[in-house]
């Protein structure tokens, strides 16, 4: 049995403009799972996840994380099971190498040194930061920047991490390691929930998607079965990845190929099998 980490229940959210940003959303976020939330801009991707770890409270309804509603939690202790990792680095990043920035977080949760160390020298192995600890995180690429911070947040070891829009602005190399990076961390025991615009990315790293709309979520469906789903789609402005899309092509023509299919990989063997009976 899946075990909820996170529990929505009936959650409104108003901002002091009077705006209604979420609409009576109920929804839960499972262990170890990838989750994207996914939906056009003003949707409310972002205003919901804020309230993941605390930075939002409800204006009506709930949020329990690990069982306990979010208002009753203090911050520090929060942040600690959440971590959340914003759309732009920059916003982020402050320290004067990447060390301190990643040492900063696990200090200020009260470590002692020696933890601390153990912390840094973990997540600058896992995210490949070897070559660059003594470097300004602002001299970095964009791409690495990101690293940086998604290593910060991930030194305070929350079991939950939340990552807003991990491959805006990305070149191929940095889409790659935001890829890699999201593998790493479901593999570490980690879970994620990404708000994303990128398809592909949802097509090849996420287990399940929450489609947002005008406030509130319109479809909770894996990513193969959204995909497909002509009405949803169509509603949240969404389109599949290129290989879906012409997989549902081909479908129309050929049996063995399925209109659902997910990533090249796929399409290469159903493709390659297909050929090898043929020319049986």
């Amino acid at each position: 049995m899946k075990e909820c980490v996170i529990k929505v229940d009936d959650l409104y959210f108003t901002y002091p403009t009077g705006i209604t940003a979420l609409k009576g959303i109920s929804t839960e976020i499972f262990k170890g799972e990838v989750t994207a939330i996914i939906g056009q801009n003003g949707s409310g991707k972002t205003t919901l996840a804020k309230h993941f770890n605390g930075l939002l409270k409800p204006t009506r309804g709930s949020v329990l994380v690990y069982g306990k509603d979010t208002r009753q939690y203090k911050q520090r202790e929060l942040v600690s099971k959440v971590g959340y990792v914003f759309q732009n680095p920059t916003h982020q990043l402050f320290n004067t190498s990447i060390e301190a920035e990643i040492a900063f977080g696990p200090t200020n949760l009260g470590l002692n040194a020696e933890e601390v160390r153990e912390r840094v020298e973990e997540a600058i192995r896992l995210f490949g930061l070897e070559e660059h600890r003594n470097v300004h995180p602002l001299r970095l690429s964009y791409p690495y920047r990101k690293l940086v911070a998604i290593a910060s947040i991930y030194a305070m070891h929350p079991e939950i991490m939340i990552l807003d829009e991990p491959t805006i602005a990305q070149d191929f190399l940095g889409w790659m390691l935001i890829f890699k990076t999201v593998n790493d961390l479901k593999s570490n025991g980690k879970t994620v929930i990404v708000i994303t615009h990128d398809m592909l990315l949802v097509s090849t790293v996420v287990d399940r998607c929450l489609v947002m709309t005008d406030g509130k979520i319109i479809a909770d469906k894996t990513p193969r079965e959204l995909f497909v789903d002509d009405s949803t789609l169509k509603q949240a402005f969404l389109r599949p990845p290129q290989i879906t899309q012409i997989a549902r092509r081909l479908s129309e023509n050929i049996a063995e190929i399925p209109p659902n299919v997910l990533t090249v990989e796929e399409m290469f063997e159903l493709l390659s099998a297909k050929l090898q009976t043929s020319s049986l």
